[in-house]
């Protein structure tokens, strides 16, 4: 039986940050960090059946079009992903009332709707990313016992010796995303990498007041290509989503809408209603 310290409920009995139990959540699940996008989704389901907010994690499950959805919120970062993925897969995998692993497996769906800046020109503000492969600049990973085949070891060594970042950053790592959530989007998406770094400044070569320790970092990321596909943006919540995912037995995949673009400086700064076609076209694909 896990310790109350270590399975931490609410208590009504749900996850502590998230505020469900495993018959509020969907096998179908899209995260999002914002958590007034949420309300995006509570104006497009059909029907609601639970909501909950706790801090930035607001939580809604309805249908779409006779399919059952759960959309969440998970704030920014990697550290906020650790939360939200862990206490996902305990939802579902977990019998919260006696603190043990359930028998039987239950496999979820994470697709991660968000927002991210381009590396390159000709990937403009208003295009869809979808994430192949993840590379972690975040060092989450690191932390959590895994197999070697669990995760692109390969690709990490490629990345590593393309990078040669300083032994004082986190060893990178390289995911890669669910071929069969892929397939789903794939008309209205650019297939690339997508780097996570742990930081919106400086972990993603911007510099305000404070210079960056690597000046060419969004050049040496945008060089870097690996199974015909280049990085093509920067955000900070896939790789985490990419890699618990896969040493759960879960299946994840990141769409993000360009919003900036770094190599020619330009920025959407209003796109609200292209993100709430892109949910839409996204809800779209999963229902088929």
């Amino acid at each position: 039986m896990l310790k109350s310290s270590e399975l931490v409920l609410a208590p009504n009995g749900s996850l502590y940050h998230i505020n469900m139990k495993g018959e509020n959540l969907a096998d179908d699940i899209f995260l999002v960090g914002d958590p007034e996008r949420v309300n995006m989704f509570k104006k497009i389901f059909d029907t609601i059946e639970y909501e909950s907010q706790n801090r930035e994690l607001h939580a809604l499950t309805g249908t779409y079009h006779g399919h059952r959805f759960t959309a969440l919120s998970t704030g920014m970062g990697c550290d906020n992903i650790d939360i939200v993925v862990t206490e996902l897969d305990a939802a579902a995998n977990i019998d919260l009332e006696k603190g043990e692993v359930k028998e039987a497996h239950r496999r979820l769906n994470m697709v991660r709707i968000g927002t991210s800046g381009s590396l390159h020109s000709e990937i403009p503000v208003g295009t869809l990313v979808a994430s192949a492969y993840a590379v972690g600049l975040d060092g989450l990973l690191n932390y959590y016992e895994h197999d070697d085949n669990e995760l692109e070891e390969a690709m990490t060594e490629a990345f590593v010796k393309h990078m040669d970042f300083s032994p004082r950053l986190a060893r990178p790592y390289c995911v890669k995303g669910s071929s069969e959530l892929l397939g789903k989007v794939a008309d209205i998406t650019v297939k690339g990498i997508t780097a996570t770094a742990p930081g919106f400044y400086a972990p993603q070569g911007r510099h305000i007041r404070i210079a960056p320790s690597i000046g060419d970092l969004n050049e040496k990321l945008a060089s870097f290509e690996w199974d015909g596909l280049k990085v093509t943006n920067l955000e900070m919540e896939t790789s985490a989503i990419y890699g618990l995912s896969k040493i759960m037995g879960h299946e994840a995949l990141t769409v993000c809408l360009i919003i900036a673009n770094r190599a020619d400086g330009t920025f959407l700064n209003d796109y609200h209603d292209k993100m709430r076609d892109t949910i839409v076209k996204i809800m779209d694909r999963m229902v088929q």
